[in-house]
């Protein structure tokens, strides 16, 4: 069995609080599609018609559609439907509570961004064999 990083006795462990908690990333928004859906919907609180949305995310009927219902699944958008010149149209908006997770979200990306522009701003030196053990890397 694998021990975790946490439970790593050699000195190759990350310190406390370099790295930020990506267990506060929901999986839910993490994805590339999703993140455009929340991002256009949230910076419109009275919601974005269906082919409106397709146009800004770059998305397929399909693809979007697909989306919406997981979104929708979880309470985080709801449809609103009309007919309009005879034809259907639906309206998507972010629900308050959809809006609170998404944010919450969007904090915990921003602390992990934040904490990998630090790490990588950190000077380091060569890797040191006393610090690994295992003699000098090479490229491969």
């Amino acid at each position: 069995m694998a021990r975790s990083a946490s439970n790593r006795t050699d000195d190759t462990r990350t310190p406390r609080g370099e790295n930020a908690n990506f267990e506060h990333l929901d999986r839910l928004f993490h994805e590339r599609a999703r993140l455009a859906i929340l991002t256009a919907l949230s910076s419109r609180p009275e919601g974005v018609v269906f082919n409106d949305l397709k146009e800004i995310c770059n998305l397929t009927d399909g693809n979007l559609s697909r989306h919406l219902q997981s979104l929708r699944e979880t309470r985080v958008v709801e449809l609103w439907k009309r007919q309009s010149g005879g034809r259907p149209q639906t309206l998507i908006k972010l629900t308050p509570s959809g809006r609170a997770r998404f944010l919450q979200y969007l904090d915990a990306l921003e602390e992990v961004v934040r904490s990998a522009i630090a790490a990588s701003r950190r000077e380091t030196g060569p890797i040191r064999r006393d610090a690994l053990g295992r003699g000098e890397f090479s490229p491969a």
